[in-house]
């Protein structure tokens, strides 16, 4: 079995494979001061839950944009699963040329993104990712990955007006009935997602232009589904899309 671990600024997905089918998959808050038993203890839970011994663990596959936790999530699988971790970054084979200025620079979530796109959906092709940062991936006709545009995502700009505006509270970020807000939880849910909404169709559109051609536009996060629902341009969701690029590109590196 394998175990495919994304490591993303706000939460850690983890999801148990067996050969081709995806078992399950669990969602932690990543903390970067958790210790290696700790992440270790939590791991085991995981598969507790499936009924699945470390020992059934053959390989595991890593992607992470948080440097500081990656020590102790090595250690932990070294110590707990008693296997090497496969992590994405330099040396690993993606099948994917990578046509950014400084290719090092491209965040491992956003390449693990766009080989699975690729994989599922085929080329050209968009990935928008609604994470802490909403990222938005340009696929073309090649399968080479030209670049993106990167923002701040929907909760990070809620927590800012929260903190900066005194009077402001904290919402819940869901679709409100109406745009006209009848309250300021329902202006600043109106604000959140229409907004994000607004960006999304707004830069989907410009890059569609400046890429020379209509493509598919395939969505993938948290609040994926939440801002598609109102989307014009968003085609696709597909929560799982980091795991399965993990997969695809685990399969790629082990069989060569």
């Amino acid at each position: 079995m394998l175990l495919a671990i994304d490591v993303g600024n706000t939460n850690t997905v983890v999801a148990l494979y067996d050969k081709e089918e995806r078992k399950n998959h669990w969602r932690l808050a990543t903390d970067r001061n958790r210790t290696s038993d700790e992440i270790g203890i939590a791991l085991l839970q995981c598969l507790g839950i499936e009924g699945v011994q470390a020992g059934q663990i053959e390989d595991v596959i890593i992607s992470s944009v948080v440097p500081p936790m990656m020590h102790a999530l090595n250690n932990a699988v070294r110590r707990y699963l008693h296997c090497e971790p496969m992590v994405i970054g330099p040396g690993i084979k993606t099948g994917m040329n990578i046509r950014y200025d400084n290719p090092k620079e491209v965040g491992a979530d956003r390449i693990v993104n766009a080989v699975a796109a690729v994989s599922k959906y085929g080329v050209p092709l968009i990935v928008v990712d609604f994470g802490t940062a909403t990222t938005y991936c340009v696929i073309d006709q090649k399968g080479d990955y030209l670049g993106g545009v990167i923002t701040a995502g929907v909760k990070i700009s809620m927590d800012a007006l929260f903190e900066r505006a005194a009077k402001l509270p904290k919402v819940e970020i869901v679709r409100p009935k109406h745009v006209i807000g009848k309250s300021t939880v329902e202006a600043m849910q109106a604000g959140a997602v229409y907004g994000q909404v607004g960006q999304v169709d707004g830069i989907v559109k410009r890059l569609k232009e400046e890429l020379g051609c209509d493509c598919r536009v395939v969505a993938t996060g948290g609040l994926a589904q939440t801002i598609a629902a109102e989307s014009e341009t968003v085609d696709v969701v597909d929560r799982m899309l980091t795991l399965d690029g993990l997969k695809i590109i685990y399969d790629k590196n082990k069989t060569e």
